[in-house]
C-alpha cells in the first residue's frame, strides 16, 4: 500500500511541476533572526528542494515584515518557519484569524520564555527569583559599567518578547536597578560568555529551545505564574502608547512554535502547502539543531540534510505518504 502511494505522490508532484514553475521560480522561506528559526527555516528548505523538487530562497526578515509578505501572496515571502504565540498573537489574529491570508501549521513543538541567570554566581549570591534582582546590592552585582545600575540582556531589537520584557523588568521593579540591555544574540551570548570565565554574573533573557542551555550552566529565576488577568500587553502596531499601556506582573504562558505560510500557496504551490500544513517538529530535535548551528557551527542546511536523510518515515508523514 505504501508503495502505491509514493508512486501516486511522484505523479502528483509530476503533475503539478509545471503549474508550480510557472506560477514563480522559487517558495521563499523567511530566516528570523534566532537560533531555533534558522534551524527552522533550513529543515523546511531542505524538505522542500530534496522531497517536492521545489526551488527556495531564504529571506531574513522580522516578523511583522514576514508576515505582510505572506498577506501579499505574491511570493516575495512565502513561508515563516517559527510562530511563537502567543508572542505573535496579534499577527496571528490579524492575518489568520481576520483576512485569513495566511495559515497555520496543525501541529508544533512547545517552548517557555523566562529570564535566566548564571547558576554559580547566582547561587553563590543569593539571586533566585526576578524580585531578588530589584535591590541596590544586586545592582552592584551585575554593574559592569560602574554606572550604578545592573545590566540585563531584555532580547534583540524588533523582536516582541523583547518589548514583553522591558515592560516585566518595569513592571517586576528592576528597571530602578537594571538597564535593560538590546542587542543581537551572537553579542548577548558572547557577553555570557566572557563573565562566565572572569567569575561574574549576568542574568538574561532566556527561552528553549535554544543552544545557551548547552552552554551555559544556568537557572531560570522564579517568576509569579501565569495569569491572564495580569499580562497585559498592547503591541506596538496596535498603539504608539503600548508601553504605557502595557502591564506584566507574572511569568509567561508556556509557548506552541508552529510553521506559518501564505494561503496564495494552496493554488500556487499545492504540495508545499499540504507539507507545510502537516509539519510536526519536537522541542528536543529543535534544541539539537540549534546546539548543531550555533555552539558546533555547522550550516544549517547541513544539519537539516543529515537529519532529512536519517528521518525518512517521519518526513514521509509530513507528506501524507
Amino acid at each position: 500500500m505504501k508503495i502505491f502511494r509514493n508512486i501516486l505522490f511522484a505523479a502528483q508532484c509530476v503533475a503539478f511541476a509545471p503549474a508550480a514553475a510557472m506560477a514563480q521560480d522559487a517558495i521563499a522561506v523567511a530566516e528570523p533572526n534566532w537560533a531555533s528559526g534558522r534551524a527552522m527555516a533550513a529543515l523546511v528548505s531542505v524538505v522542500i528542494e530534496s522531497k517536492l523538487g521545489q526551488q527556495v530562497e531564504i529571506v531574513p526578515g522580522a516578523n511583522a515584515v514576514i508576515f505582510a509578505g505572506m498577506d501579499r501572496g505574491k511570493g516575495e515571502i512565502d513561508v515563516h518557519p517559527d510562530v511563537w504565540l502567543p508572542n505573535l498573537e496579534s499577527l496571528r489574529k490579524e492575518f489568520i484569524e481576520e483576512k485569513q491570508t495566511v495559515r497555520l501549521s496543525e501541529n508544533y513543538y512547545t517552548g517557555f520564555s523566562a529570564f535566566c541567570a548564571l547558576r554559580e554566581f547566582a547561587e553563590a549570591n543569593n539571586i533566585t527569583s526576578v524580585f531578588d534582582l530589584a535591590t541596590p546590592e544586586a545592582a552592584a552585582l551585575f554593574d559592569k559599567d560602574g554606572d550604578g545600575m545592573g545590566e540585563i540582556w531584555v532580547g534583540a531589537p524588533g523582536w516582541t518578547s523583547t518589548n514583553q520584557n522591558l515592560v516585566k523588568v518595569r513592571d517586576y521593579g528592576i528597571a530602578n536597578f537594571f538597564e535593560p540591555v538590546q542587542t543581537e544574540e551572537q553579542v548577548a551570548s558572547a557577553s555570557f560568555s566572557s563573565a562566565m570565565e572572569r567569575g561574574e554574573g549576568a542574568v538574561f533573557y532566556c527561552y528553549a529551545p535554544h543552544y545557551n542551555w548547552f552552554v551555559f550552566d544556568m537557572i531560570r529565576l522564579e517568576e509569579p505564574p501565569f495569569d491572564p488577568e495580569h499580562y497585559v500587553m498592547v503591541n506596538p502596531n496596535e498603539d504608539p502608547a503600548w508601553f504605557e499601556k502595557s502591564k506584566i506582573t507574572v511569568g509567561d504562558q508556556d509557548k506552541t512554535v508552529h510553521v506559518a505560510y501564505s494561503a496564495s500557496l494552496e493554488e500556487r504551490a499545492p504540495l508545499v502547502a499540504e507539507f507545510l500544513s502537516r509539519i510536526a517538529m519536537d522541542t528536543d530535535t529543535v534544541n539539537a539543531f540549534t546546539n548543531e548551528i550555533v555552539v558546533k557551527g555547522r550550516a544549517p542546511r547541513e544539519v537539516a540534510e543529515e537529519w532529512v536523510a536519517a528521518n525518512s518515515e517521519r518526513i514521509d508523514e509530513w507528506l501524507g505518504l
